[in-house]
């Protein structure tokens, strides 16, 4: 009896041991996955762009400053692609970063044939990314322009006033820090925050007047912050041509040289864990076992960065996107 016990505990401790080494090298699977994962997608460090073939971009979702996305374009101008179709599906983002992905996108247009395919949106700071390119091409539904900026920012007056708390600060001069959410906004801040948007706002139209050759009557139409289809843009000059990438591939090869027979090939431009799809369901399930179902559908639908991102944009918006159904 005493043996048959010394057996049991014996197996019992095999299968603990095993049990153990299966989780600690399912584990290092995972990070090997990842590890793969990122460092064969960091723009440029595992990125295809070679002299026999057309180096295929992605602009997808909020658009903010990202020196890695910069840097990322800066090695594909000096890589030996023959040209550039970027793919963009963006309703916007900050003005700042909108500007900073345009220039970037100009440098690149000096140094390759460029062209733009809209995917299914490129409105406001998408629109000003876009409009980089010599030639845009979009489906006939994809959704372009929503050209104008906007500055919001929340007022918990009311709010406080109801819980009884109330802000107290100290500041060098009337305008520090305003507007802050603790008060109601001052005239003189509210004047300050129209000529900050007034003037990004003549930015965006004078650049969208002078990179689309549009007259000022033909820009008081479209520059009123509405979208338009694909369909409607053509006339109104927002994009060149209805189409998709084999259009843009085309253009390529009418206008700009390039041989017809080259292989269009991924250029990753940063390494983002919601690229994968299983952290992204894990993450989803996360949250609706804590009881946060709003934010794990938000993370479904636009992945964990978007949608930190969309929580941590500041500053003035160059972003178009309708409100939710509740």
């Amino acid at each position: 009896m005493s043996l048959d016990s010394d057996v049991i505990v014996d197996r019992r401790r095999i299968r603990r041991k095993l049990t153990f080494w299966r989780v600690v090298a399912a584990l290092i699977a995972i990070v090997a996955i990842v590890t793969l994962a990122v460092v064969a997608t960091p723009g440029g460090r595992g990125a295809l762009a070679t002299s026999g073939s057309i180096a295929r971009v992605n602009i997808e979702g909020l658009i903010r400053s990202d020196q890695e996305r910069v840097a990322a374009l800066e090695r594909l101008e000096k890589s030996q692609a023959a040209a550039v179709v970027v793919h963009i599906n963006s309703p916007g983002g900050t003005t700042a970063g909108s500007e900073q992905l345009y220039d970037a996108l100009v440098r690149l247009k000096a140094k390759k044939p460029l062209v733009v395919v809209v995917e299914g949106l490129a409105a406001s700071g998408g629109y000003i990314a876009a409009i980089a390119a010599d030639h845009i091409v979009a489906q006939q539904s994809s959704l372009v322009g929503s050209i104008g900026v906007l500055f919001q920012f929340p007022n918990f007056t009311e709010l406080l006033k109801t819980v009884g708390v109330k802000v107290e600060e100290v500041k060098s001069s009337p305008l520090k820090a305003a507007p802050n959410g603790f008060e109601p906004t001052s005239p003189e801040a509210r004047a300050a925050l129209d000529a900050l948007v007034k003037d990004s706002y003549a930015w965006f139209r004078g650049l969208v007047k002078e990179r689309r050759g549009m007259d000022d009557e033909l820009l008081e139409k479209v520059a009123d912050g509405r979208v338009f289809t694909g369909h409607q843009a053509v006339d109104l000059k927002l994009i060149d041509q209805l189409g998709d990438e084999k259009t843009a591939v085309a253009w390529l090869v009418a206008q700009k040289g390039v041989k017809a027979d080259l292989p269009v090939r991924d250029y990753k431009l940063t390494p983002r864990f919601s690229d994968l799809t299983f952290l992204r369901t894990a993450a989803s399930i996360t949250l609706d076992a804590l009881g946060l179902s709003a934010i794990a559908r938000q993370v479904e639908q636009a992945g964990v960065v978007q949608a930190v991102d969309r929580l941590g944009l500041d500053g003035m918006l160059a972003l178009w996107h309708p409100a939710g159904a509740n």
